[in-house]
């Protein structure tokens, strides 16, 4: 069990995600893509989330997790181009805990 006190690793990484926002985009590779813009951010989710799929096909368990990193990283950081805190994301998850996710699909539709 984790410490609810001390910042779970995703939370630190949002956290220095949005220090770099308004960073030097020569200085971080955070900045660099914040600074191209929500779409930039987006299409490099999307290669992330493709090489992740790779790897899961193939097997290959620690590329996998390697691409799956990588893919956790992207996506806060396409949070972060549309401002959309983790926090967010993190209540929508507890607001769907406990409820099948055929009902929950079901109730989008």
């Amino acid at each position: 069990m984790t410490n609810p006190s001390v910042p779970h690793t995703l939370d630190r990484l949002a956290a220095t995600i949005a220090a770099r926002k308004g960073a030097d985009p020569e200085s971080s590779w955070t900045a660099k893509l914040l600074a191209k813009g929500p779409e930039k951010c987006a299409e490099k989710f999307g290669e992330e989330a493709i090489e992740a799929i790779i790897e899961a096909v193939k097997g290959d368990r620690a590329k996998l997790a390697s691409e799956a990193a990588d893919v956790l990283y992207h996506l806060l950081v396409m949070l972060a181009a549309r401002d959309v805190p983790l926090a967010d994301v993190l209540a929508e998850l507890d607001r769907r805990d406990g409820t099948s996710g055929i009902v929950e699909k079901a109730a989008r539709g």
